[in-house]
Order: C-alpha cells, then structure tokens, then sequence
C-alpha cells in the first residue's frame, strides 16, 4: 500500500512539473515597461533587416506574454508599411501607405512573432526567434 501511494505521488510531482513547463509564458500586460522597450527593438531589427526602403510601424499587440522568472517576451504584432523611408524621424507618426481598399490590408501589412531576450538596465536586446507573414 505504502508503495502504491509514494508511486501516485510521484506521478503526481512529475505530471505538476510538465504543466509548469509546458506553461513557461505568461500573459503580460503591453505597458509592461520592459515588454514596451522590446516591441521597439523588435521593430527596430524588422525595418533594419527589411530590404524595402520604407519603415513599418507598429498596428497593433495580438499576444503579449513573458517567460516565467526571465525577462523573455513572446510578441505578435501588426506591422503596417508607412510612407517613410527607414532613417525618417517620427515613423510613429507617419501615415500608412494605401492602395485599393480590398487589398490595403495585404498589400502594406505584415504579421510577426518576435522572441526577445531583454536586459533592459544594461540597455541590452538580442533576437532569439522571429517568424513573419504578409
């Protein structure tokens, strides 16, 4: 019996573990000081490694999560193509390009997911994952 018991809580202790694991992002809130300060570095690597000469602007946060006990923030964000060029000033206040009005949104946007490593009181990013869709 006592060994059937210290077995269910094993296998209790070991299933616990996984969940945590598989459980590694959070939901965080977007105005997160730190989450913001990656978004920026974020964009700032997706229009630097673009090869269009035209900056995109952020349109929106779909998913804005963090790896538990780190500072790694798991983000998909909307990017819009503005009418400035990459080295303008103020790309947030640029306004969109446009073309017609059933295909505007596939034209100038693009999806992506961004996995940031961020050491913010050192001034520090690095890009650990990206992935994005037009």
């Amino acid at each position: 019996m006592f060994l059937k018991a210290a077995l269910l809580l094993g296998l209790s202790v070991v299933d616990i573990h996984v969940w945590t694991i598989q459980k590694e992002f959070v939901d965080i809130s977007t105005d997160h000081d730190y989450f913001s300060m990656s978004v920026e570095f974020a964009l700032a690597w997706f229009n630097s490694g673009n090869k269009e000469e035209h900056a995109y602007k952020l349109l929106e946060v779909r998913r804005a999560q963090r790896k538990n006990w780190t500072m790694i923030f798991l983000m998909d964000l909307d990017l819009g193509r503005t009418i400035c060029k990459k080295h303008d000033e103020d790309i947030d206040n640029c306004p969109l390009q446009e073309g017609p009005e059933e295909k505007k949104e596939l034209l100038f946007q693009v999806s992506c997911t961004f996995t940031v490593d961020s050491w913010p009181w050192f001034t520090q990013f690095t890009l650990l994952n990206s992935t994005y869709q037009p």
